[in-house]
């Protein structure tokens, strides 16, 4: 088997249940509606794939953002409590309530280039600890969240 076969073979069956493009609403009830395991998996994958392709930034601004609290969960469960923790910290520039809603996650991010134009993002130093978390923490993500797949009990 190789590496990440295990948990996209939980994720899989569960990938077009669960809409991230259609608001809040809808991605909450569909995403009640598959196991947990899969849950979990689908909101670990997605952060970590939007994370590594353009950082939190793109996370957060793009639809993918909507997840952000399933995937602290995720992977705390996925045996990366750091890496929970450091997504949690990344929620928290939006304030104590995190928005589930796109416009308004995008709505806030230019106030940060208004307060240091010569930053790019809010969330630099959070993106360099995640990436290191992400290939280190418990095995890394792949060798974690196949673990967590092959588990028999299925959180």
């Amino acid at each position: 088997m190789t590496q990440g076969e295990a948990y996209w073979s939980v994720l899989e069956p569960a990938w077009n249940a669960v809409s991230i493009y259609d608001g809040a609403a809808r991605f909450q009830r569909e995403f009640a509606t598959i196991s947990t395991k899969a849950g979990n998996l689908l909101a670990a994958h997605w952060c970590q794939s939007e994370v590594c392709n353009g950082g939190f930034h793109q996370f957060f601004t793009n639809s993918t953002g909507v997840l952000a609290p399933e995937a602290v969960e995720a992977f705390r469960v996925l045996g990366m409590p750091e890496l929970a923790s450091v997504v949690a910290q990344a929620m928290l520039w939006f304030g104590p309530l995190y928005s589930r809603d796109q416009s308004t996650r995008q709505a806030a991010l230019p106030s940060f280039a208004a307060g240091d134009p010569k930053a790019s993002s809010p969330f630099e130093q959070l993106d360099t600890s995640f990436y290191r978390l992400l290939d280190a923490e418990s095995g890394g993500f792949y060798r974690a969240a196949d673990e967590y797949a092959l588990a028999a009990n299925g959180a």
